[in-house]
């Protein structure tokens, strides 16, 4: 064998998948009538359907983090003696981690492929939940915060690509707005789970989505459009096989991939005066809009510290409420993944801003009333409760657009030879938009909740125009077919 040969076959080594895609499926790839009596996964739709629920942990994992600082305020500050800004700087520090990890997700999810970065990912989340639950002062609750964030951070950009790059076209909406989905779900559950056990336990079982997933991705195929940017011909087309079923042709995807990947490694080599073209530009413009509009219109201010808002509006049982807002979330966002691919993707976020602009208008002008009323007054009482009606409608309508669409948007029109790089830079400004948002939510409110609400309705005004003047149509178009329209 040549040095040339020697050279070849060990940069090949270096781009295996860092998690191989496994056996048990190109034992079927091959062998399909042996298959024949297991239809879960002979049926494509149930096989990428169970490769989404699988990577949906990590999702699951996101909201945890993000709805745990609202239930546990109260009983973190009063057992360690924080202020206000003490806690508010541990509530944020989820988003500086995730600032970093959204720095390293697309290379990592570039080099060692989807599944492997999604590894990487569950261990510092699990630390963090186990630094937590362990802390005795700020070091280790600011620590385990921050290794939370890095993880999440990872997982906010990976899953959702990986999803995009899974799903059929006619599915991809769907199964794209089931990382979202999972995001809610695991709001929920923090704070369903806060009104029964102390914020000690709640962190440990914060351990249990990424324990969960790490085992269940040695059984899930890797991405076959990373497969075959790595060069991996064999390992790309079995994992398309198996998402696709054992009896699809799948000749004439495998074709359109490959040709997308040549006409993509055939300028690997990005340059910033490459920006300047629109086939780059305009994608990343839209992708880091949307991410950024969906934080500033206040939604990660509304969940982190949504007990406080209702405190401030009257409300006796906050975290009973607080809980009902995320049941609530969980309900619209199921519908907005079952309308994604029915109404399309500009309609929903067109809907879902005008719908928080109107809902954060009413929140902010029955909190600038309250001021001029007794506490003890009927009217203070009809305020308070517009107040958190208005609440759970931007919640509501968050949930149907701009919660789950921004980042299925963002995995489905980034160029796939700029979608590492651009992606990190996406997903680092909507956490660092996020940190900024989370920082100031408390302090806002407790400055002026009317005025912090104003704030927020200005920006939901802003997206609408923003989405009827940039936002293109996704719904029903491949991702080779949507990275045409920038050409």
């Amino acid at each position: 064998m040549s040095f040339r040969d020697e050279t070849e076959e060990g940069r090949n080594d270096l781009r295996r998948p860092f998690l191989h895609t496994g056996s048990w499926y190109r034992m079927g790839s091959r062998q399909s009538s042996m298959l024949e009596s297991s239809q879960v996964i002979r049926d494509s739709s149930i096989s990428v359907l169970a490769c989404v629920l699988i990577v949906a942990l990590g999702p699951i994992q996101f909201g945890f983090t993000c709805g745990y600082s609202s239930p546990t305020q109260a009983a973190i500050t009063k057992d360690l003696g924080l202020t206000v800004s003490e806690y508010s700087v541990f509530g944020s520090l989820s988003n500086v981690g995730a600032m970093v990890g959204a720095i390293a997700s697309g290379q990592i999810a570039e080099y060692i492929g989807r599944k492997g970065s999604l590894m990487i990912a569950a261990i510092p989340n699990i630390i963090g939940w186990l630094s937590i639950s362990f802390a005795k002062d700020t070091s280790f609750l600011y620590m385990g915060r921050l290794l939370e964030g890095f993880g999440v951070g990872i997982i906010s950009y990976t899953v959702p690509v990986y999803i995009a790059e899974i799903a059929p076209q006619n599915m991809r909406g769907a199964l794209g707005s089931v990382n979202q989905l999972s995001v809610t779900i695991g709001i929920m559950l923090a704070y369903l789970l806060g009104l029964f056990v102390p914020w000690r336990i709640l962190a440990v079982l914060g351990v249990l989505p990424c324990t969960l997933l790490i085992p269940g991705l040695f059984f899930v195929p890797e991405s076959p459009r990373w497969l075959a940017k790595m060069g991996l011909t064999d390992d790309f087309e079995t994992s398309l096989q198996v998402l696709r079923g054992f009896d699809t042709d799948i000749t004439i995807e495998v074709n359109e991939i490959k040709r997308s990947v040549a006409s993509s490694t055939k300028r690997s080599a990005i340059r910033f005066v490459d920006l300047k073209r629109r086939r780059y530009y305009f994608p990343l413009m839209v992708g880091i809009g949307l991410l950024v509009l969906q934080q500033l219109g206040g939604i990660n201010g509304v969940l982190f510290y949504s007990s406080t808002i209702f405190e401030s509006a009257g409300v006796s049982s906050s975290n009973v409420a607080t809980f009902g807002v995320g049941a609530v979330q969980v309900v619209a966002t199921a519908i907005a993944t079952w309308l994604v691919d029915k109404s399309g993707r500009r309609l929903l976020l067109m809907i879902s801003s005008i719908g928080m602009t109107i809902s954060l208008v009413i929140v902010a002008v029955a909190f600038y009333l309250k001021e001029f009323v007794s506490p003890e007054s009927d009217m203070y009482n009809i305020l308070s409760m517009v107040s958190v009606v208005g609440v759970v409608t931007m919640v509501i309508a968050c949930s149907l657009g701009m919660g789950p669409i921004p980042w299925l948007i963002m995995s489905e029109i980034l160029p796939v030879n700029i979608k590492g790089l651009a992606g990190s830079i996406a997903t680092l400004a909507n956490w660092f938009v996020s940190w900024l948002v989370t920082m100031t939510a408390n302090m806002l409110l407790a400055w002026s909740s009317g005025g912090t609400f104003t704030l927020y309705a200005l920006v939901c005004g802003f997206t609408v125009a923003f989405v009827s003047l940039w936002v293109p149509e996704t719904k029903g178009k491949t991702l080779e077919e949507i990275q045409a329209l920038f050409r």
